[in-house]
């Protein structure tokens, strides 16, 4: 090893130093912001240290500088354009565009590298053929299914569960092929026909494992293919030996796992049924089962009524859902929970861990409206402050506090919720009775103590806010 290669080394060494430092910070939302700083900064020095390693080591072709620059140049403007413009609603969108770009990216590199091992008729080992072959299968099931995934988010894919006769079969031979044809890539060594076999149906098996899955399962597939796409990278790292790829990619592959796992656990489903996919979706305009419910026992209220518990209360609970997010509220439930907090109301909010598409999405959709953090409860000390709340008032939220939960058969049981019925008074703030992604009535919509306030949430909270000022200031 020469002084240079040690050098550089070190360099990826500190980079890695650098990724886990900002994953750690980024567990807490006051910490978050300056973990993905660090982060970057470190993401920032790999790829410098590459370049530098790639023009000493072999100076490279004029295209493939060419290439990479005009890459580079492609990918920062999108990347800093879209995280300027993008909607608090659609980031679970954006990161599973991100996934495949990643899942791509990496699949590309080993399909790369095994193109040079071929063209120089050079034997490869199994420590190179079967990180190549993985990353090929992993990468690219992560970027067709990401993709598909990101259309049923956004409204493009149906987000209904997608299925034809003999899904499963086909389903079985892609993966079937995949895996015969990458023993086969492995074994002879240098047989890129062999490769592209794998590659082709691999790309198929992550439509076809997408697919099927229903709407209010696609932000737990998205985080399972952000679990994959850090393993492909990783397996890139292996294929092209570069330990900054192996250790970025093993953390994002941990973190994307248990982060998966959390969200199975808060929805009380196995990953392995949400993989085989099927439970419901928010894309179905199913009215019907709104219209279950009997509505003669509805409780409307206007946003006078409203205001009036609010003005009048102690402790009042806010339960933010993915209303909110859609309508973009947060500055105006922001505001109104000032309102109250400056006339001695004690106002806190209980976010569940799937409130809106995905973990913190909630806790980052308030950040921006400059709610404090330790204002967010989490779902276990939510629970026990609804005991001694006054109002809980829920916008836009549908299914993370059906009491239906704690009874068995139906789609929502077992799921972990927000014990809104426990405050002495409630008051949802919804478009109207329509179910949400479990497309189950709600038995709190019609419970006495229940107030249903049908409003665009945005436009709903700045009457409430109105109405509000009125008796605090009389």
């Amino acid at each position: 090893m020469t002084l240079f290669d040690f050098v550089i080394g070190v360099v990826f060494l500190a980079a890695a130093t650098l990724f886990v430092v900002g994953l750690h910070l980024m567990r807490l939302p006051s910490t978050a912001r300056r973990g993905n700083l660090i982060s970057a900064a470190g993401m920032a020095i790999a790829v410098v240290a590459t370049i530098v390693f790639s023009v000493v080591d072999s100076g490279g072709h004029w295209l493939g500088w060419l290439a990479l620059v005009a890459g580079a140049a492609l990918g920062g403007a999108f990347g800093v354009v879209r995280a300027r413009t993008v909607k608090m609603t659609d980031i679970p969108q954006l990161v599973s565009v991100f996934n495949a770009v990643g899942g791509g990216a990496a699949a590309v590199v080993a399909f790369a590298d095994f193109l040079q091992h071929a063209e120089r008729n050079s034997a490869l080992g199994l420590t190179s053929s079967v990180p190549i072959v993985l990353d090929v299968v992993i990468g690219s099931i992560t970027f067709s299914g990401s993709l598909i995934a990101a259309g049923k988010l956004q409204g493009i894919v149906s987000g209904s569960p997608i299925t034809f006769p003999g899904a499963r079969i086909v389903n079985v031979l892609a993966i079937a092929v995949a895996l015969v044809a990458g023993v086969f890539a492995i074994v002879v060594g240098d047989n890129v026909l062999l490769l592209v076999a794998v590659l082709a149906a691999s790309l198929l098996f992550g439509v076809l494992m997408v697919l099927p899955i229903g709407g209010a399962d696609a932000p737990v597939i998205v985080s399972l293919l952000n679990a994959l796409t850090g393993l492909a990278v990783a397996m890139a790292g292996f294929a092209i030996d570069n330990q900054a790829l192996i250790i970025a990619g093993a953390l994002v592959g941990a973190a994307g796992t248990i982060l998966t796992l959390q969200m199975a656990k808060a929805m009380n489903r196995s990953v392995p049924a949400i993989v085989l996919g099927g439970f419901g979706t928010g894309d179905v305009k199913s009215a019907a089962a709104g219209n279950a419910q009997d509505l003669s026992t509805v409780h409307a209220v206007s946003a006078d009524d409203v205001a009036v518990q609010l003005a009048y209360a102690q402790h009042v609970m806010i339960v933010p859902g993915y209303g909110l997010a859609a309508a973009q509220a947060q500055h105006e439930v922001a505001e109104l929970a000032k309102l109250l907090m400056a006339n001695g109301i004690d106002v806190r909010y209980a976010i569940h861990p799937v409130a809106g598409r995905m973990p913190g999405h909630m806790n980052v959709l308030l950040a921006e409206a400059n709610v404090p953090y330790d204002q967010m409860l989490q779902l276990d000390e939510a629970n026990v402050a609804f005991d001694n709340c006054d109002v809980a008032l829920v916008v836009g939220a549908n299914d993370v506090y059906n009491p239906d939960a704690r009874e068995p058969g139906n789609a929502v049981s077992g799921m972990p919720i927000l014990d809104v019925d426990h405050a002495k008074s409630v008051v949802i703030l919804k478009r109207s009775m329509r179910p949400g992604y479990a497309n189950i009535s709600n038995p709190l919509f019609t419970d006495p103590k229940t107030g249903m306030y049908f409003a665009d949430a945005k436009v709903g909270l700045a009457a409430i806010t109105a109405a509000v000022k009125e008796y605090v200031t009389a």
